[in-house]
């Protein structure tokens, strides 16, 4: 599954983008995919702290429906700075790892791993 974020998100637009999200990772967990992700939010921008709490619970729900493993491509170390703050929030921090360049991101996410290859 790849995602983009762009710009400046507001609320609404997150609350949106994360009901999308988590229905396609259920919907793909539901047959019996490996559900990975990669993020390219190279051209995101920090987010309100209200669009910056639903991006949280989505990545709650997006682990408890089945997500197993997610790279980002994030451009601003002060994004990465509020994306680290709401990936420990979640817990996602524990299947997530961060790229600068979208060939290694690419490689990392399909990299054998015996923890999801068993599930």
């Amino acid at each position: 599954m790849e995602v983009s974020l762009e710009g400046s998100i507001r609320a609404e637009e997150m609350q949106q983008f994360v009901e999308q999200a988590v229905s396609a990772v259920k919907s793909l967990a539901e047959h019996g995919r490996i559900v990975r992700a990669l993020a390219d939010l190279r051209q995101l921008r920090t987010t309100s702290p209200e669009a910056a709490e639903i991006l949280r619970q989505g990545q709650e729900a997006a682990m408890k429906a089945g997500m197993r493993r997610i790279a980002e491509i994030v451009g601003s170390e002060l994004t990465a700075l509020q994306l680290n703050r709401i990936a420990r929030g979640s817990g996602m921090d524990r299947i997530l790892r961060r790229f600068n360049d979208e060939e290694a991101a690419r490689a990392w996410l399909f990299e054998p791993d015996d923890a999801l290859d068993a599930a």
